[in-house]
């Protein structure tokens, strides 16, 4: 029996995700999300808004990120194993789904281990146009890991970053993403250390992977006027920064909700004051003042940033090959008659 086009789900696999972004390009793809993700945030308060559910383990942590804005539903699955590494597996994988909110029906299944890396990458450089010092050049990249070159690619295409400056625990992750960004038209400097990878930089990202309660940049390393892109601390008991350094900053989240529980703000009191940054890219918060100002963007990721990048994906492939249709719901001639299918099948 074929299936009608009604069972049909686009669906995007791995090998098609890298084929759509070579097709877009990468620092086109990265900016093109970023402007959806600009453009829900605009309406931020039409979304359902969840903290994300997570089964923790030893070993890890499973999660599911939903959310709707009443007409589509989208959620993520996605992992989070540090450890994985030393076993050649990824620390974090995904996948996603899109939905019709009226009928119910799937209409997007996608892998979202590159998409996220993508997301990720769009939503800093979102968050430093807002934030980062007004001509910033240069940008420390501390954790070299998966994340990385995506990161610096966002802030040079979104923010004109002209210089990453890299450090690892592990010199191999710094040589591979050193490697990865050749030929970028990024000034490419491998530094021996934190202190000396944020040396001159006005952009400090953070991306590291270990599930404890780490200081990768301390207070002394933080002078005034510096924009901090936080990003590795995602989930309780996970942080990267001295408390010391969220007391002298301005710090700004996407959900208060959710990153109390898994940002490095859950180092501070309860109501500590924190500013959302749907608040300011309507123009209803203040970000950055002036010159000397230091601003922390404490990112965990949350759902809205996945459903637009799974908005953007699935307009991107309409009239391409990108995608194949997938045999994934049961459509029987009669709704109600889904026995009678399974026995004409036999």
């Amino acid at each position: 029996m074929q299936p009608s086009d009604k069972a049909l789900v686009p669906f995007v696999s791995v090998d098609n995700m890298m084929r759509l972004i070579h097709h877009i390009g990468v620092e086109r793809m990265i900016t093109e999300i970023a402007a959806q993700i600009e453009d829900d945030f605009k309406r931020w308060e039409s979304f359902d808004k969840t903290p994300r559910i997570p089964a923790h383990s030893p070993h890890g942590v499973i999660e599911l990120m939903p959310t709707s804005d009443g007409e589509a539903y989208g959620f993520k699955y996605v992992n989070g194993h540090p450890k994985n590494t030393s076993e050649g597996l990824q620390t974090v994988t995904a996948f996603g789904l899109l939905a019709d909110v009226y009928t119910g029906y799937p209409t997007l299944l996608t892998e979202m281990t590159m998409l996220t890396a993508l997301r990720t990458a769009a939503t800093s450089a979102l968050v430093g146009k807002y934030l980062a010092p007004k001509n910033a050049s240069t940008m420390a990249m501390i954790g070299n890991g998966a994340q990385s070159e995506f990161q610096c690619l966002a802030f040079k295409a979104m923010c004109g970053i002209e210089t990453v400056r890299l450090y690892d625990i592990d010199p191999a992750a710094t040589a591979k993403c050193a490697a990865n960004l050749q030929g970028t038209g990024l000034k490419v400097v491998s530094c021996r250390s934190a202190e000396e990878a944020i040396e001159g930089a006005q952009i400090i990202t953070t991306c590291t992977a270990d599930k404890k309660y780490a200081t990768i940049l301390t207070d002394n390393m933080v002078g005034p006027g510096v924009h901090i892109n936080a990003i590795g601390g995602d989930c309780p008991g996970k942080t990267e920064l001295h408390r010391d350094i969220l007391l002298r900053s301005d710090i700004f989240v996407e959900y208060p909700e959710q990153t109390r529980i898994e940002g490095e703000i859950q180092a501070l009191d309860p109501d500590h004051p924190v500013t959302e940054m749907w608040q300011v890219i309507t123009g209803q918060a203040e970000g950055r003042r002036d010159d000397r100002q230091i601003t922390l963007f404490d990112s965990v990721g949350f759902a809205i940033e996945d459903f637009s990048a799974l908005r953007y994906v699935k307009r991107a492939i309409e009239g391409t090959e990108f995608f194949e249709p997938l045999d994934m719901l049961a459509d029987p001639d009669d709704p109600r008659d889904l026995f009678g299918m399974l026995m004409r099948a036999k």
